[in-house]
């Protein structure tokens, strides 16, 4: 991505973002990735970056553990392979075991579930393997504390033994020499000591005469002699030779482990590089975390659709004071590309321009931006910035000519993939003449169809954004109230500079500000004034909308309250159709209990009979409690016989209708009516019924069984 000038990254901030970034790496590469952050123009490879930081960032939010906790800086290891000879100490090679091991845990991590839910970071093992021949050389010459093994080679096995006993045999008379030196109250310190490589005993200095060996030197006080017995010379010999023969055969073996390594340089490499990649890109989702930032959707198109963006510097700034930031929202697309803001100063136009500035820098360079994630942005080839004081010595420029040959290199090198910042466009010169060529420069830069943000105070500006295709205004709010900036951008209109609202408030003297509104232009003075009550007026309606929206929001509460309700309240009826049914049950069982104690007690009664009549007499109880149980039965199974072959018609009754009875459920043919009442055939038999206890019914239609 071009930008200019030199300087247009370092004025919007952007090496602050690199510096935070920075601090998150815990690898050289990883710190390097990050010094030399670039900005990229193609997309894919926006996207697939984006996609990486995204996804770590979602490792990090699930607490789900990814295997790269290792710092390893191996630049030094991996040069050594590359040389003929060299050799890798046992420290050393350890390091790139642990590399290997890194990766082969990447490997592991990267399952089949994984390699889709985390496609991004997949792709960075894509081109290489986990070799094991790399820990198992390793493993065959060193143990795990970095040490060659004994039995690394048959040589140095023998070494090693042969070692073992002339120290053996050397602690066993070293012990012996320092009893009977000990006896003879000859020795300073009962400690050994080594000395040149030798051991030697401490004795007093006065006694170095008595005693046979090698005096290999004193203390400082010269009153501690340290001496090798006489009898532990050979055997100290012994050991000193076979310890250089030790040193020469590690090398060797460490040598050839060196050489056998040298064969994977490219593959170690690669394992390195992909180490770093991975610290680089956990170090953009720290940084994505510390900022709120998000993965927005990008397109191949230049536009901007920015929905509750925020300042990432100043959004960490205030967090840190416990200080609200204020989001901006922005879209700029083929129809509407060039933003003119307005606004009182220090009222946020500077913070906002460079919040789109940064947050453009940020996404192409692959970092998640403080967006909502619904925002959209496009790619731009080309970034040009004018903000604040570009006053040369070394070219002799004044701030406007400085001014004016920036804005020619704008409208000579603007195209539709640019995208500009010009802070308080035609300022420096006289406002008249200054406004003319902010016109013509916005004119020019519209038909390259740029995109870009303007700040400005001049009124022409504001005017002609609403004339010239592609340029539309924006307004900074301010509270004229209060005197204080509400930081919040309001698209579609031109914002007043409220210079008199704000004299006023401060106390300045009626009678100046008097004087200087006569001084204005009275056409300029009316639409500043016009502008000034728009935005107040704005202002109250939106007001007036968030409590609306307020109240929308607890109607919709209200209404879910009252869902809920409802739905406990069918649930209720549920369970209260449940406790009838059961009641319906309990009374049957009640019946029966009864009928059951009446049953026997007919029984007992029959028992105490004596005669044929008396037992008659139980007997007729009996059969009327049974009958009427029984005739209940009949009753209801002949109503669900009815109900089943017939339904009601819903009707007034006519002679010849088949009708049913609603005392006792029985259907018959209506052969006569007489005034309210109606004779029913039902068999052989009419019956004298009131039309009131008659319903006209038919027969339900058979259904057909295919």
């Amino acid at each position: 991505m071009k930008y200019f000038p030199e300087s247009a990254l370092m004025q919007l901030e952007f090496d602050k973002v690199q510096a935070l970034l920075q601090l998150h790496c815990k690898t050289e590469l990883g710190y390097q990735k990050a010094v030399n952050l670039r900005l990229h123009t193609h997309i894919d490879y926006v996207k697939a970056a984006l996609q990486q930081a995204h996804e770590f960032k979602q490792l990090i939010l699930m607490q789900e553990y990814f295997p790269n906790d290792h710092v390893l800086n191996l630049h030094t290891e991996l040069r050594m392979l590359e040389i003929e000879g060299a050799y890798l100490t046992g420290e050393q090679a350890m390091n790139l075991r642990k590399l290997a091991e890194s990766m082969h845990s990447i490997f592991r991590f990267f399952d089949h579930d994984r390699r889709i839910q985390y496609g991004g970071l997949a792709e960075v093992i894509k081109d290489t393997y986990y070799e094991k021949k790399v820990t198992a050389i390793i493993d065959e010459v060193l143990d795990e504390t970095g040490q060659v093994r004994d039995n690394a080679s048959p040589e140095l096995s023998r070494i090693r033994t042969a070692l073992f006993r002339k120290r053996t045999d050397l602690r066993r008379i070293f012990d012996r020499i320092l009893q009977k030196l000990q006896k003879l109250n000859y020795l300073a310190d009962q400690e050994e000591a080594f000395l040149n490589g030798r051991r030697v005993v401490a004795i007093y200095a006065e006694n170095k005469r008595m005693v046979k060996g090698i005096i290999h030197g004193e203390s400082d006080t010269r009153k501690t002699a340290f001496l090798e017995p006489e009898e532990t010379i050979e055997l100290n010999n012994d050991i000193q030779s076979l310890e250089r023969e030790e040193g020469r055969e590690v090398y060797r073996i460490l040598k050839a482990m060196t050489a056998s390594l040298s064969a994977y340089k490219v593959l170690l490499n690669g394992y390195h590089e992909i180490l770093g990649t991975y610290d680089f890109i956990r170090a953009k989702a720290k940084l994505a975390l510390d900022m709120d930032a998000n993965y927005p959707s990008v397109v191949p198109q230049a536009q901007l659709h920015l929905v509750q963006a925020y300042h990432p510097l100043l959004l960490i700034y205030n967090r840190q004071n416990s200080k609200p930031t204020i989001p901006v929202n922005i879209s700029l697309d083929k129809d509407a590309h060039i933003l003119v803001i307005s606004g009182p100063n220090a009222g946020g136009k500077t913070v906002t321009l460079k919040t789109v500035g940064l947050i453009q820098l940020m996404l192409q360079s692959g970092l998640l931006v403080p967006v909502h994630p619904s925002s959209q942005l496009g790619i731009f080839k080309q970034l040009m910035i004018h903000i604040g004081d570009t006053q040369s010595l070394e070219f002799e420029l004044s701030t406007y000519s400085s001014h004016l040959k920036n804005m020619k290199y704008f409208m000579e090198n603007a195209n539709g993939r640019t995208l500009f910042f010009i802070d308080e466009l035609g300022s420096g010169s006289d406002p008249n003449l200054g406004g003319a060529f902010a016109e013509v420069i916005m004119e020019e830069l519209a038909k390259k169809h740029s995109f870009g943000i303007v700040t400005t105070h001049y009124l022409n500006l504001k005017v002609m954004a609403n004339k010239v295709k592609g340029i539309i205004n924006g307004a900074m709010g301010f509270n004229e109230e209060t005197l204080m900036p509400m930081y919040k951008l309001m698209i579609g209109k031109p914002g007043s500079s409220y210079t008199f609202s704000i004299a006023e408030r401060i106390g300045l003297n009626p009678s100046l500000i008097s004087r200087a509104k006569k001084l204005v232009d009275e056409g300029h003075f009316q639409l500043d004034k016009l502008l000034n009550k728009a935005e107040q007026d704005l202002q109250k309606v939106e007001a007036k909308e968030k409590d609306l929206q307020k109240l929308l929001k607890e109607n919709e509460k209200l209404k879910r309250e009252y869902e809920i309700l409802a739905d406990k309240e069918k649930k209720h009826q549920q369970i209260t159709f449940m406790k009838l049914q059961n009641q319906i049950k309990e009374a049957d069982l009640t019946y029966l209990k009864d009928m059951e104690r009446k049953l026997k007690q007919v029984v007992v009664e029959w028992k105490r009979a004596n005669d044929i009549n008396e037992k008659e007499k139980v007997m007729k109880q009996a059969e009327i409690l049974l009958f009427r149980r029984r005739e209940k039965q009949i009753n209801e199974k002949h109503n669900k016989k009815v109900q089943d072959k017939f339904e009601e018609v819903g009707r007034q009754c006519q002679v010849g209708d088949q009708v049913k009875i609603l005392t006792n459920r029985q259907v018959g043919r209506l052969i006569e009516i007489r005034d309210k009442r109606g004779i029913v055939q039902l068999g052989n038999i009419p019956i004298n019924v009131k039309l009131s206890d008659l319903v006209v019914v038919q027969e339900k239609p058979t259904e057909s069984v295919d």
